[in-house]
């Protein structure tokens, strides 16, 4: 009942539906924006305007104030009468006791239909019926609120038949809004394709990288578990070694123990006799009686310890001391030579700076080539070398070196204008040398870095990298780790700052190669170089 009351409140008194967009007279009394304007149409000329409510009267045309509060009521009535209802959609607007699925909505009326009131609804062609639809005040001119029947294809804009024959659209190129819209979504069909196309490409190079990504993984876990091997066999091989070592110093310790202790007894049982003989010859000569001291036996035996057994006695000893005085370093010796091979076995080595040098045959005929093939310079003047299959052609000022390389690890340094464009790189020999793919970094056949506009960046495929804007050296070194897959690019500063590192699965022979634009200075453009540096 109560909802009744307030559905009864909430209907204007013109349309008897529930109202949208209300506006107040000066009397108080509310009405739809649209209804009461229609009314105030009809009075327009008399000079007398009235309330269709309470018949009050007005000299001039009253103001419409738009009511808020009742705005709000009637939204949020409406929208709990959505919530209710049983089915999911748009409700009949005229079955305001409950909720009933309309099944097409009047443009003219602005109202959503169920199939009651459709079949008792207005049939005139003014009333034009769509699918149900919340939003019918957007289908209506906001200017002559007639129906939008036209596209305006001058101003990309839906009309109505009066903005076509007098408003400002008149004169305009209009079609049928079937008609515009089948047109825009055939263009909408070919972008659909076209993204569909890129997202394909897309989803093709995330599974590319990822790929890049898993071999990445599964190589460095290879790499981390020959280290790890390596370092376990070096640990293994290095105990072993203490141990033999170790061994080795306790063997000869016992050995030369025994002996020594055999040669202090020895000297003991020396030391004896000796004490011995001088207590008796102590005796003798403590004797008064001579004929005691004479009759004894003959003193041979008896003389100086120091002459007894003669030189060969005493070489004897001090040969064996001599013997026992220092250990058999000979195996200990051999034992650290073993542990210098473990260490050089470990030992990475790299070829120290590629000696190369530009290849005059494939050099651009405005690059001008140093006699010592070191360095390549920018120029206007054509060089009228032979136009053959090996040399870059058309607007890539390029040479490459005359050394490939297929294996070990390699670099070399590159001086360059500090301004202008540049690109230093590899690529391989079947690089394309005409126009088009020819440039570095911009086919599969090359990787490069380059400096254009102060920017730089490293570029492969086509695809670019932007790199830190801080780079202020005019030197660069390019280093070559071919059975690793990698080349990385370093700015020569102080220290050495890395820049980056392609990694990828090369599958031909690299050259160096090379590219030098123009630099424009003073309006005008001069000569650029590049130079190979150090012993390269």
């Amino acid at each position: 009942m109560a909802s009744v009351i307030l559905r009864d409140e909430l209907l204007c008194s013109i349309c008897l539906f529930l109202f949208k967009d209300p506006v107040m007279l000066k009397c108080g009394h509310n009405f739809c924006r649209v209804c009461i304007g229609r009314v105030l149409d009809t009075q327009d000329g008399s000079g007398d305007y009235s309330c269709p409510e309470c018949r009050k009267r007005f000299r001039q045309r009253p103001a419409l104030m738009r009511d808020i509060n009742l705005h709000n009521v009637a939204e949020r009535f409406l929208f709990t009468r959505s919530k209710q209802a049983e089915i999911t959609g748009i409700c009949c607007t005229y079955c305001v006791d409950s909720a009933v699925p309309a099944v097409k909505s009047c443009l003219h009326c602005e109202a959503s239909l169920c199939d009651k009131h459709l079949r008792a609804h207005n049939k005139s062609p003014e009333h034009v019926l769509s699918d149900p639809s919340t939003s019918l005040e957007k289908r209506k001119c906001s200017v002559h609120k007639k129906i939008l029947e036209y596209y305006c294809t001058d101003d990309a804009a839906c009309i109505c038949v009066s903005c076509r024959l007098d408003g400002e659209h008149q004169g305009h190129q209009v079609e049928m809004l079937d008609e515009a819209s089948e047109k825009k979504k055939k263009k909408l069909r070919n972008v659909l394709q076209k993204l569909m196309t890129k997202r394909e490409e897309t989803e093709e190079r995330v599974q590319s990288v990822e790929e890049r990504r898993r071999k990445a993984q599964e190589k460095a876990a290879g790499e981390a578990e020959r280290v790890t091997a390596l370092f376990t066999d070096i640990r293994r091989r290095l105990d072993d070694l203490e141990k033999r070592v170790l061994s080795e110093i306790s063997r000869q310790e016992k050995e030369e123990s025994l002996s020594l202790s055999a040669l202090i007894q020895q000297l003991e049982i020396k030391k004896d006799e000796l004490s011995r003989k001088m207590r008796h010859i102590e005796e003798l000569c403590n004797m008064a009686d001579p004929l005691t001291v004479l009759q004894e036996p003959d003193t041979g035996d008896l003389c100086d310890p120091e002459e007894e057994g003669g030189d060969e006695d005493t070489g004897g000893h001090d040969r064996q001391l001599h013997d026992v005085d220092d250990l058999d370093v000979a195996v200990i010796l051999d034992t650290f030579r073993t542990l210098c091979d473990i260490i050089s076995g470990i030992r990475i080595y790299g070829e120290g700076p590629a000696d190369i040098l530009l290849d005059v045959n494939t050099a651009h005929n405005n690059l001008l080539i140093s006699d010592d093939m070191k360095t390549a310079t920018r120029t206007r003047e054509k060089q009228n070398r032979p136009e053959t299959a090996q040399r870059f052609k058309g607007y890539c000022p390029q040479v490459m070196s005359s050394r490939r390389f297929s294996k070990g690890r390699h670099y070399w340094d590159v001086e360059i204008t500090r301004s202008g464009y540049w690109m230093v790189g590899m690529c391989y020999p079947s690089i394309d040398r005409r126009e088009g793919q020819s440039r570095i970094g911009y086919n599969n056949k090359s990787w490069g870095m380059r400096r254009g506009n102060n920017q730089y960046s490293v570029i492969h495929d086509s695809k670019v990298i932007q790199l830190p804007d801080n780079i202020s050296s005019d030197k660069v070194r390019i280093c070559l780790d071919y059975k690793a897959e990698r080349l990385s690019f370093y700015e020569l500063c102080d220290p050495i700052r890395h820049l980056h590192t392609f990694t990828a699965t090369f599958t031909e022979p690299l050259h160096a190669v090379f590219c030098v634009y123009w630099v424009k200075s003073g309006g005008r453009y001069v000569e650029s170089w590049l130079r190979l540096k150090g012993n390269v």
